[in-house]
């Protein structure tokens, strides 16, 4: 879990294993024992590394995988993968319980759809949204014209 992480972040970053060991202060030996899962850092290292990737420390020690497609890398502090839904064939779908419980959606509550022809779907609670639609349009009502 742990050595699988750190090896996918190192990557992404395009950092070698000296430049990481360099920034939280250990030799590349050691650096290179915790990818191979011969030891494992303290949590005063998980912190260092968990902020050099900006990711949160459970995020750099937990593995997850998305349904088949293999390991997927830990997201970026405040980011989140649910994993994955089915739309059944009258196009609804079923929002997992951890996400309803920690964005307090309930039955019946309104969702606004956003798409980006590039990036896909967003679902926003309508209550939010709209607050933010409000405050946008207050703000470009004031706004001198040049």
């Amino acid at each position: 879990m742990l050595k699988e992480n750190l090896i996918m972040l190192r990557n992404i970053h395009g950092f070698s294993q000296e430049e990481i060991a360099e920034k939280i202060g250990i030799s590349r030996q050691a650096y290179a024992k915790w990818e191979n899962g011969v030891t494992v850092p303290d949590i005063e290292k998980c912190m260092h590394l968990a902020e050099v990737y900006g990711v949160t420390i459970d995020s750099l020690v937990k593995t997850t995988t998305l349904d088949g497609k293999g390991v997927l890398p830990p997201p970026q502090k405040g980011k989140n993968i649910w994993g994955s839904v089915v739309i059944n064939e009258r196009g609804q779908l079923v929002i997992p319980k951890e996400v309803r419980e920690k964005f307090g959606l309930t039955g019946g509550q309104r969702l606004i759809v956003l798409t980006d022809d590039k990036e896909g779907i967003a679902l926003v609670p309508a209550e939010m949204f709209e607050k933010k639609m409000q405050q946008a349009m207050e703000y470009a009502a004031v706004q001198p014209e040049e």
